[in-house]
This record gives structure tokens, C-alpha cells and sequence, in this order.
């Protein structure tokens, strides 16, 4: 398969160095030098023991990517408007796109730009963290699970390609059903560790986070039943648990946007919960406190004391 990865961040990477070991696998983003040293010296994708180099091909300019098969779409939710105008060129006239992006609400905007019957959904656990410019660090494995109510032949041929690759994957129709059971996951899991932080798995040993951790899941989960939403698991704060212990190293997407002074994905997460518990009356305080927590780290980050 041509298969075009919108976002070099670090799942772009990670899932970009495991699919173009057997695919046609073009990567976009503005960071030039990431775009550089791909193209100079490939990507290079570490664990604690072992190191890849593989090469996909990476550019900064739409226009040197052919017409693909599946745009992956990769990108943080206020980037998700440029990620469209991209993904509609990408994919011609007979690709589809999908977004494996946290929260809710990326395929709305998606959908401006990309017809709906050529738009899909994923979620995935994976686990990484972008080490410097060329260098991504795998930080877990999990599994990656793509909705195909539309275009089912492509999204299990995209299923395919992932297993083939050595990532973990499958589908199934329930759309629902997966993005909020990822939604979950990232509730307990990201706004915590950039309040505090620290990498995932401290989330599951520390007595005090684990204590807001299981709040937040809770809300998170009364709000899911409201909706009618039926989860993936039957457990969600032992699943939530499980996510952080299995990738105990990793840095969370938000972490990484705090220690970079980036806007955080926070408002589709807990915000997407404060949003739909609204709609049903429901309370959520702990959800409403992470996501003005949050907010002011995002917007205080010119102000911040460093040691």
C-alpha cells in the first residue's frame, strides 16, 4: 500500500518506522529538521536494547506526495484543519483518510475537507516519544483498531498491513464504541501526566494520582453510559490501569506538549467529557479541574519559574 502519514510527531514516527518496512510510506510535517534527517539518514526507532533504521520517504510539501491509498492523520487537534486540506489531496479520487487522533470531535472537522463515505476512524495504544530529529523512541505496544463502517475492504486491508508491519490490529463497526474507549483511557492518563510530569506509569503506583486517576475514569464513565456508549472493555479503570503500566516509560502526547510550551489536546479529552456531561446534567468536577488546570498551564507557559 502508498500510505501517507500526516504528522511527524512521535506516533506519526513510531507507526511510520514499523509501516514502511513493508509499504510505500510518506510522511508530512513542517518540522524541517525531522524532515531532514529522515530523509538523510532514515528513521531510527529505539526500544531500551535495540535500534531500526528504516526508510520512509518525508517532505514538507504536500505536492511531492502521490496520489495514496490511506492518509493516516496524525497531527494535535489544532492542527486538525490544515490536516484536512492535506488529507484531501493526498488521497485523490479513490483513497480514503483516517484519523488515529486522541479525543473527540477530529473527525467533524475532518469531514469539512473529506467526504464522509472516505473518512474512517482509529484509535490506537501505542506508546512512543520523539527522542530528537530522526530518533523516536517505542515506548509500548498496543493495539490499533480501525472502524470500518465505510470502505471496509480498505480499512481491513489497513488492518493487514499494520499486523504485517509488527503492530498489533483489527476492526470492527462499532465506531463509538472504540473512539470512547480510548477517550477513557487518555482521561485517566493525559492531563495527569502533564500536571505533574512524570512518564504513564507512575499514574499507577502513586497513591495520591491514582486517587484523582480513578475519579476522572469514573466520571469519564458515567458520562460514556449517559451517552449510550457501549465500551470495548469491561472493566475501564483495570484497562486504564493496564494502558499505564504497559507503557510505564512512555511520556503522554500532553506531557510532551507541556515540556514544549505546546497547546495541549486536553479540551477534545476531558473537555469532550465536561461537554457531554453537560448535555445530561451529570457533574464532573474532577474532569472540569484538569481541564482548567490545563488551560492555565497552556496559557501560562511565557510566565513559567524554572529552577
Amino acid at each position: 500500500m502508498r500510505i501517507a502519514i500526516i504528522g511527524a510527531g512521535a506516533m506519526g514516527s513510531l507507526v511510520a518506522s514499523y509501516l514502511a518496512a513493508t509499504n510505500e510510506v510518506w510522511m508530512l510535517d513542517s518540522w524541517r529538521d525531522h524532515v531532514d534527517a529522515i530523509s538523510s539518514n532514515g528513521l531510527v526507532r529505539t526500544t531500551h536494547d535495540t535500534s531500526v533504521v528504516t526508510r520512509p520517504r518525508a517532505t514538507i510539501d504536500v505536492t511531492q506526495i502521490p496520489p495514496s491509498d490511506v492518509a493516516i492523520v496524525l497531527v494535535k487537534y489544532h492542527q486538525t484543519a490544515w490536516a484536512g486540506l492535506q488529507a484531501r489531496q493526498i488521497i485523490g479520487h479513490s483513497g480514503v483518510c483516517v484519523t488515529l487522533q486522541n479525543g473527540v470531535g477530529n473527525g467533524d472537522i475532518l469531514a469539512t475537507e473529506i467526504p464522509p463515505e472516505r473518512l474512517c476512524v482509529g484509535v490506537t495504544s501505542l506508546g512512543a516519544t520523539l527522542v530528537g530529529p530522526g530518533v523516536v523512541r517505542h515506548a509500548g505496544m498496543g493495539t490499533t483498531i480501525f472502524a470500518n463502517a465505510h470502505n471496509t475492504a480498505r480499512m481491513n486491508d489497513l488492518a493487514a498491513a499494520f499486523q504485517t508491519s509488527g503492530l498489533p490490529a483489527s476492526t470492527q463497526r462499532d465506531v463509538a464504541s472504540i473512539v470512547w474507549g480510548k477517550l477513557i483511557v487518555n482521561v485517566g492518563i493525559n492531563a495527569l501526566t502533564g500536571i505533574l510530569r512524570v512518564p504513564n506509569g507512575v499514574l499507577a503506583h502513586n497513591d495520591d494520582a491514582l486517587c484523582v486517576l480513578t475519579q476522572a475514569v469514573n466520571e469519564a464513565v458515567a458520562v460514556a453510559h449517559a451517552e449510550g456508549i457501549t465500551l470495548p472493555y469491561q472493566d475501564p479503570l483495570s484497562h486504564v490501569l493496564d494502558v499505564a503500566n504497559a507503557t510505564a516509560a512512555n511520556r503522554s502526547s500532553t506531557l510532551s506538549d507541556v515540556l514544549r510550551g505546546s497547546p495541549s489536546e486536553i479540551p477534545t479529552i476531558n473537555g469532550a467529557i465536561v461537554r457531554a456531561a453537560a448535555r445530561h446534567g451529570i457533574a464532573v468536577p474532577v474532569n472540569s479541574l484538569l481541564c482548567s488546570l490545563m488551560s492555565s498551564i497552556d496559557t501560562t507557559h511565557h510566565e513559567r519559574v524554572y529552577p
